[in-house]
């Protein structure tokens, strides 16, 4: 059973930092592309950042300069490192992985049950 499983969510305050991680499991992630998207109450998954399989990186204009994905393929896992965050980052984050390097979430095979990140101003 293919799996992606996040970790890392919790409650920080406005400027502060939070760490998020995913791994995979049941299937080899190292020719997938492994992004980030995040869902806040209402509105649409909207991407956050991909490491590809290359080991470049892609973020939305929202989040560059303060949020930064790394990838180790050896543990089939993809990180993303959120600083100076705001209450308009609070979401319930996912993790994903597609075949093809893409921004928007179509496309992306496989999805993890997300974690909650909220930021209190």
């Amino acid at each position: 059973q293919v799996q992606l499983v996040e970790s890392g969510g919790g409650l920080v305050q406005a400027g502060g930092s939070l760490n998020l991680s995913c791994t995979g499991s049941g299937h080899t992630f190292s020719n997938y592309a492994m992004a980030w998207f995040r869902q806040a109450p209402g509105k649409e998954r909207d991407f956050v950042g991909l490491g590809s399989q290359s080991g470049g990186t892609r973020y939305a204009d929202s989040v560059m300069g303060r949020f930064t994905i790394t990838r180790d393929f050896a543990k089939n896992a993809v990180y993303l490192q959120m600083t100076s965050l705001k209450p308009e980052d609070t979401a319930i984050y996912y993790c994903a992985a597609a075949p093809i390097v893409r921004t928007t979430a179509q496309g992306y095979n496989y999805w993890g049950r997300g974690t909650q990140v909220t930021v209190s101003s």
